[in-house]
């Protein structure tokens, strides 16, 4: 009976935290503190800040789990929600993630190990060791040589910022295939992009290259080599690059999720760029890295590597962002190193101060990182961070927010760009909305015309012309006025990049607006007659738009083409189909395009 009743307590709560360690009455005034002071950039009529919970519940968040760091050690350690809700399983803080690029973070700690052991030199052509593959420089690199040392500080000039992810019961690429952008990868060759050492590029592909180094110099697979090498002896010892298969046991990982809430298919993705994005890990062991790295920044013995490595693992590289490994903020004197994550169906974030011994890691199963920052300032502001927490704006809407009627919204619905950036007002769940760059923001009206969010420090004032039509809005932060948004009214006459018109096409397909993402794709087409993956999204857009003739017409037109070098239409199609499939689209239509045109469906699908 007992087990039973807290099995309903946790129900109500929405809070889930399962661990041994009995904390003092100073932690857990800590945790409370911490927990139930979560604001946006924005507070609106002085109103309460949110709890955790509540917070989650906001950003439609399953399970989170945190752990801080005090005096270069774990102060406290707690998980919320679920690691998987369908199956009602609790989040624990053993549950592990896939968070994704932190994974770069370690594997940099591995690199310069073997640099420490004199196995290889940072600054030395990579193909000197590699083995089982060979870099192919071409006319891009000027002659120049990648170095590991580039590697690391994404100061490479290679291609592919990341990966997405591939169904465990699917066809996963050897990292080879992923290197060549040989099907069944999905992504492209990884290659020059400029010449190395000009500037910084991030680049999951370079990491995928230093993976390779480290598997040939070792002869051990990565997974093993690294945890008994790296994780181990740092504290890792929950954690593994390891990929799992059906043999693992699934109560072990936390079960990923798209913004919207619904599952990824069975529960996550791979990763054969382990270096890369394929670490599983919890917050308490990655901080026993954050704790070892400060440590030794202070002078003291690194369970791994000399003062010498980590100062290169915690020093901006050719005085760019990044160092070997981490990333690098000054604010104002006071320096972290950080490092940001993001998967498919899961995101992470840790910050540690560089000369003090305190720092954060947290992990959601969900790709929409909007808490984690939240939970990071809130952890700033109660343990005093220097010169990091920024109190939150404060606006008053006397009488409430403005109720603006629905004739007017719809003249506010749109497409908006701003700064090589576009933005959408949209009606989302019942609610007007602003969207931009991943994040769906809730508007608040003071006026008829201005709106704020609690997400963005900006204010913004819809205008319009002699003939009373919306053709943008004004922006102002504290006073100081930034370029006006103009609105999209008529996409036909459009001059941007083929990316940014996908991108809004795709925008609204995944909004079921499949109408209005048509023009930006016929746009697209018109403006980049060669480009086969535009042509493409507009084949897409006709199916789904149910003009199978338009779209079976253009998916005939290149059988045998090259989307890209190793990368066929076809396989272009397969691989579109798997994104749509595991995004819940009704793929209904493509039944008759494969029959069509004699293509098997992917495996697993």
């Amino acid at each position: 009976m007992k087990a039973v009743i807290l099995f309903i307590a946790l129900l109500t709560t929405g809070v889930v935290t399962y661990s041994q360690t009995t904390y003092s009455k100073e932690t857990l005034e800590k945790i409370k503190e911490v927990e139930n002071n979560i604001t946006g950039n924005v507070i609106l009529n002085n109103e309460k800040p949110r709890t955790i919970p509540e917070q989650m519940k906001l950003y439609n968040v399953k399970g989170m789990s945190i752990a801080v760091i005090q005096d270069h050690k774990i102060a406290w350690a707690k998980a919320y929600g679920w690691a998987d809700e369908s199956e009602k399983r609790p989040m624990t803080t053993e549950t592990l993630f896939e968070p994704g690029s932190i994974s770069k973070s370690l594997n940099a700690v591995g690199i310069l190990k073997l640099a420490q052991d004199k196995k290889v030199d940072l600054y030395t052509d990579i193909n000197t060791y590699l083995k089982s593959w060979k870099f192919p420089y071409d006319s891009l690199s000027k002659g120049k040589k990648i170095t590991l040392a580039e590697i690391l500080s994404h100061n490479a000039g290679l291609t592919v910022h990341g990966f997405p992810g591939h169904n465990i019961n699917g066809s996963v690429p050897t990292v080879y295939q992923v290197l060549d952008g040989k099907t069944p990868a999905v992504t492209p060759a990884v290659r020059s992009e400029f010449e190395p050492g000009l500037k910084y590029q991030y680049s999951g592909g370079g990491t995928t290259i230093s993976q390779v180094i480290l598997t040939d110099i070792t002869g051990k697979a990565y997974d093993e080599w690294m945890f008994e090498n790296v994780l181990k002896p740092i504290g890792m010892t929950h954690s593994s690059y390891a990929i799992p298969n059906s043999k693992s046991n699934p109560n072990r990982y936390a079960s990923a999720y798209y913004p919207d809430g619904s599952p990824v298919l069975n529960k996550f993705h791979v990763y054969p760029e382990q270096a890369a994005a394929g670490l599983w890990m919890t917050p308490s062991d990655l901080s026993n890295y954050i704790i070892d790295m400060q440590l030794a920044y202070q002078g003291k013995k690194s369970k791994v590597l000399t003062p010498e490595m980590v100062k290169l693992h915690l020093t901006p590289y050719n005085n760019g962002p990044a160092a070997m490994g981490t990333f690098i903020q000054d604010l104002d004197g006071a320096k972290y190193f950080e490092h940001g994550a993001g998967n498919d169906g899961f995101c992470g974030q840790f910050y540690a101060s560089l000369d003090e011994g305190y720092g954060v890691v947290i992990f959601l199963n969900t790709e929409d990182g909007s808490l984690l920052y939240d939970v990071i300032s809130s952890v700033a502001k109660a343990y005093n961070w220097k010169n990091f927490y920024h109190e939150p704006q404060k606006k008053d809407l006397e009488n409430g927010p403005v109720v603006i009627p629905e004739f007017i919204l719809e003249k506010y619905k749109g497409i908006y760009l701003f700064e090589n950036q576009w933005a959408s007002v949209e009606e989302k769940d019942g609610e007007i909305r602003f969207y931009t760059d991943g994040l769906s923001a809730k508007m608040y009206f003071t006026s008829t015309t201005r709106f704020i969010n609690r997400e963005f420090r900006a204010e913004k004032e819809f205008y319009t012309n002699e003939e009373g039509n919306v053709i943008g809005y004004t922006r102002q932060v504290e006073g100081k006025a930034f370029p006006n948004a103009i609105k999209i009214l008529n996409p036909d006459t459009l001059h941007l990049n083929v990316n940014d018109l996908g991108n809004i096409g795709w925008y609204l397909m995944e909004r079921k607006e499949t109408k209005k993402a048509l023009p930006y794709f016929k746009r697209a087409v018109e403006l980049y007659p060669d480009d086969l993956n535009a042509k493409m999204n507009l084949a897409h857009a006709y199916l789904f738009d149910t003009n199978y003739p338009s779209a079976i017409a253009i998916y005939k037109a290149h059988p045998k083409e090259l989307i890209r070098p190793e990368y066929t239409w076809e396989e272009g199609i397969k691989n579109d189909f798997i994104y749509f499939s595991e995004h819940h689209y009704d793929t209904k239509g493509f039944d008759q395009v494969f029959e069509e045109l004699k293509l098997e469906k992917p495996k697993g699908y």
